[in-house]
């Protein structure tokens, strides 16, 4: 029974319907507020007043959460009203799910479908409108409406079963079974595809939608990616075109201060696809800060392209951030701005937000102001060709790269331009004093391998290497911090609204595993004190540095720290030990930093003269929808950000298999990275990539798991494999489109006797019970069938 309603007050002929504002938020991609509701339906003026009575009035009447016209509230609850899909149609049981679920920390809950009318009409993959409530400790459904099907779709690899059925091979390692293929489409064996489940349990099928492929050819596998996370790859139409319009604005020089004469540059990765950022720095002439520095650190002027409530906002609001696979970069925003006018390529003129810094003598942040400015950047450098420079003129021996060759007529070249003497060295001496502030503070000093993955101009793999930490970098890192930092204090200043990078201390759960895990290395972690990041830097510094187990313990370290994340509230980054701070510095690449660029440009009246194209909004600010909205707004770049680094790091681990299935039956260097009852995990040494030693191919001996002290020990033998500990493996299998690996020790159960008996030893004979194994029950069941 739907819930009883006020009496109607009288409304605007323009005004939609109860119906219609619950068929809009139903279908919309993303969580609709009062702005985009009034944008669907083209209100203005008294409309949007209206509308927003009309909301409340629906909000009271439990269709909507209450003051917001959204799908779900902050604390985990289910919306009154919200669209559900079917996972699970079982015996007259139809169970749903959400289908938008955004409450961070809390699992999704499954309610309970109470069908009207003809029992079975609901198959799973249906998608209904359904008002909720809750009964007992769980959830029910009431379907309203049955809406358009938009079916969960499977990924995975057309393959023939052992009696030559077409099967669906899942491309996630984490899925064991596979699925049988109803309908092939134009697919054929060894095809990645794209595909929806059909049918009801026990007689799930797959019926394939997209041929992607072949999932051996260079480049798919961040294909495989972008498809199991619903990564968006293709910019609208709208976003295409106003991206090409808001290419040609002009710079407005005349409105912003001229830094062209600067010699500023950029130092990027040798494979960078953007550069959002510029540095430069000299010797302050103050008095006053005597020994001290003036900076500036320029960021690419994205908002001023990027407009609140365009075509270019909302689609990169719904992706987040861009996503870096070693093939390619699905970018935030369209090429025309990335890669092109956002880009701060050398020797062109470009609109930028730049940070000026005072940095006293000890590296203390002092000062700072922001302008809107044009620059032209002198040099693009990569970390290693500054770091070569650099060792050059201190006198130090020249390095080799393993994955880049140096160019040293590039080197002469910056020498020749005077950018050497002019940009490098000062921007050395001020990261100096800037390291000092930095070694006061005491950051958390986890250095922990990045793995680069090098592709030729086919995208076939050249190599793969553990990217080396230089100077250069820790350079460019603390600059950018200063101007993280800069900008949160900048905009606090003003009492404007800010989108802070939080890093929330670690929890007391977490720090009890951890002290636990550490107890077994004999490193004690006292719980009664304050912990800071110098606890665990002086945790770190216990290990010595050619210890087996030292990268194991530093990851176990970073297990224990909390999941940064974005949000108006400021708690602090407790990582980098910082009070304040916010991310300013990445605005092509992050939709977080376009926020806080927004916000300086309304706190310090920066706006620009509005573009002569009447159809691109007038202002670059933070709008107030935006302001209202920061928290949600939050939430869903937090969880972009995350869907991203899953898709890069799987994307990798497949290259990876990739890589060492070039290899199987070789003996390699790994790392024992996990231990279970049943086998433990390893990692290649160099190259990273995880895989199982199952303990049934350790020997013929039983092995006790010694779940304290994270090992495996042989009853007889004594032999011991522990987390942390340096092994050489046998490549037994690499499959590169899920990215699984699988290792056997070079003299394990395939080179021993087959174990007779896996007891352990001393317990008692186990009595089996049922049919010998070579007769076949063929009796037939009583009543419905029911698979795991």
């Amino acid at each position: 029974m739907a819930p009883p309603r006020k009496p109607t007050r009288p409304q605007p002929a323009g005004l939609p319907t109860r119906e219609q504002i619950l068929d809009f938020i139903s279908n919309a991609d993303q969580p609709a507020g009062k702005r985009e509701i009034a944008k669907a339906f083209g209100l203005r003026g008294n409309e949007k007043i209206a509308l927003k009575a009309l909301l409340r009035d629906m909000a009271d009447e439990g269709l909507l959460e209450t003051g917001k016209a959204r799908a779900f509230n902050l604390m985990g609850g289910v919306p009154k009203v919200t669209v559900v899909r079917v996972v699970e149609s079982d015996g007259g049981q139809v169970i749903a799910v959400p289908e938008r679920w955004e409450a961070e920390g809390h699992p999704i809950p499954k309610l309970r479908v109470i069908e009207r009318g003809k029992r079975g009409a609901l198959g799973i993959g249906d998608r209904i409108l359904a008002r909720t409530e809750q009964a007992g400790h769980g959830w029910v459904a009431h379907p309203m409406k049955k809406l358009a099907g938009a079916t969960e779709q499977m990924l995975g690899v057309v393959a023939k079963d052992e009696r030559g059925k077409l099967v669906l091979r899942p491309v996630d390692k984490r899925i064991r079974y596979e699925t049988p293929i109803s309908d092939q489409g134009d697919a054929q064996p060894g095809d990645l595809v794209l595909a929806e489940k059909s049918g009801r349990p026990p007689r799930i099928t797959a019926r394939v939608t997209d041929v992607l492929g072949d999932p051996f050819q260079p480049r798919s596998f961040s294909l495989i990616a972008i498809h199991k996370y619903g990564i968006p790859d293709v910019f609208p139409e709208e976003a295409e075109a106003e991206a090409a319009k808001v290419h040609d604005l002009p710079l407005h020089a005349d409105a912003r201060e001229d830094l062209r004469a600067l010699p500023i540059v950029a130092i990027d990765p040798v494979d960078a696809r953007d550069f959002d950022d510029a540095v430069w720095a000299a010797p302050d002439d103050d008095p006053a800060n005597e020994g001290g520095f003036k900076a500036i650190v320029a960021i690419a002027d994205v908002a001023y392209y990027v407009r609140p409530g365009s075509a270019l906002d909302r689609s990169a609001r719904k992706r987040g951030n861009s996503v870096y696979f070693p093939d390619r970069v699905v970018p935030m925003l369209p090429h025309a701005l990335s890669s092109d006018m956002c880009s701060l390529k050398a020797g062109e003129d470009r609109a930028v937000l730049a940070c000026h810094l005072v940095i006293g003598p000890g590296g203390a942040l002092k000062s700072w102001r922001f302008t809107r400015a044009i620059i032209r950047v002198a040099a693009n450098i990569p970390y290693e060709m500054a770091q070569a420079a650099i060792d050059r003129v201190e006198g130090k021996p020249e390095r080799t790269f393993s994955d880049i060759r140096l160019d040293t007529g590039l080197i002469d070249r910056l020498k020749g331009d005077g950018l050497i003497d002019n940009a490098l060295v000062p921007l050395w001496a001020c990261w100096r004093a800037l390291a000092k502030a930095r070694d006061a503070r005491g950051p958390l000093d986890l250095d922990l391998p990045e793995r680069r993955v090098v592709l030729d101009e086919e995208g076939r793999i050249v190599s793969i290497a553990i990217r080396e930490r230089l100077d250069a970098h820790r350079l460019i890192e603390d600059f950018m911090v200063t101007a993280n930092v800069a900008a949160a204090k900048a905009l606090e200043a003003k009492k404007a609204p800010v989108m802070y990078r939080v890093h929330e201390p670690p929890s007391r759960e977490k720090l009890t595993t951890l002290k636990e895990y550490l107890e077994t290395y004999g490193i004690s972690l006292a719980l009664g004190q304050v912990i800071t990041t110098k606890t665990f830097n002086r945790l770190i510094e216990q290990i010595p540095d050619d210890a087996a187990a030292r990268p194991q313990i530093m990851e176990q370290i970073l297990r224990s720290q909390t999941q940064a994340y974005y949000g108006p509230r400021n708690l602090g980054h407790f990582g980098l030990s910082l009070g304040s701070y916010a991310h300013f510095t990445s605005p092509i690449r992050r939709y977080s930093d376009l926020l806080v660029h927004r916000s300086l440009v309304g706190a310090y009246g920066l706006e620009m003269p509005a573009p002569a194209d009447k159809s691109l909004p007038r202002e670059t600010r933070l709008s107030s929808e935006d302001v209202a909205d920061l928290a949600p707004i939050g939430e869903r770049i937090s969880q972009y950000e995350r869907r991203a680094m899953e898709a890069e790091r799987e994307t990798v681990d497949r290259y990876v298999a990739a890589f060492l299935a070039q290899h199987v039956g070789e003996i390699m260097a790994c790392r024992i990275t996990g231990v279970q009852s049943f086998g433990f995990f390893a990692t290649v040494v160099e190259l990273g990539g995880d895989g199982l030693v199952p303990v049934s191919t350790l020997g013929g001996e039983y092995f006790r798991y010694d779940e304290m002290h994270q090992a495996l020990i042989g009853e007889d033998s004594g032999d011991r494999y522990a987390m942390g500990d340096r092994i050489d493996l046998r490549i037994a299998e690499s499959d590169p489109v899920s990215g699984a690996l699988r290792f056997e020790i070079p003299h394990g159960a395939s080179h021993m006797p087959e174990r007779k008996d896996r007891r352990r030893p001393g317990s008692a004979p186990v009595r089996r019970t049922g049919r010998p194994p070579n007769i076949r029950h063929t009796a037939r069941r009583k009543g419905p069938v029911k698979r795991r």
